[in-house]
């Protein structure tokens, strides 16, 4: 009898699984293709703000920021994350400090290589210190 309880239980757990991974694909964001204006604003720990504003064709926000970089946008990556920006470097281990992305003043979802761009997008990244 138990047998029979655990391998229902799996069965409904697979098809629950399956389910939402189905969900995700549908009515998860994608990449909008096609030329897009939009903003990426950084703002540096003495809370300077420089504005990037480019028409690019890139779906991600990495690949944006890539093309930033001839408007002078650097950026340096470590193990995935988002460490140096314009030559300041957030170090979360010494102090508590990273870059907060932001899309259209929310907190972003997603990494910088997930990071759908739209038209009209205004992305935001800070130097931000956790509390």
């Amino acid at each position: 009898m138990n047998k029979k309880k655990i391998i229902l239980g799996t069965g409904i757990f697979a098809v629950l699984i399956v389910a939402l991974v189905a969900a995700w694909i549908a009515f998860g964001q994608k990449p909008v293709e096609g030329s897009k204006e939009i903003t990426i604003e950084v703002v540096n720990s003495q809370n300077e703000s420089e504005v990037y504003t480019l028409k690019t064709d890139a779906l991600f926000l990495e690949a944006a920021m890539n093309e930033a970089e001839a408007e002078g946008l650097t950026y340096e990556c470590e193990n995935g994350m988002v460490i140096t920006v314009n030559g300041e470097r957030a170090d979360y281990n010494k102090d508590g400090a990273y870059w907060g992305f932001f899309v259209n003043e929310e907190y972003a979802q997603y990494g910088i290589a997930e990071q759908p761009v739209e038209d009209g997008d205004a992305f935001k990244i800070e130097y931000t210190k956790a509390e």
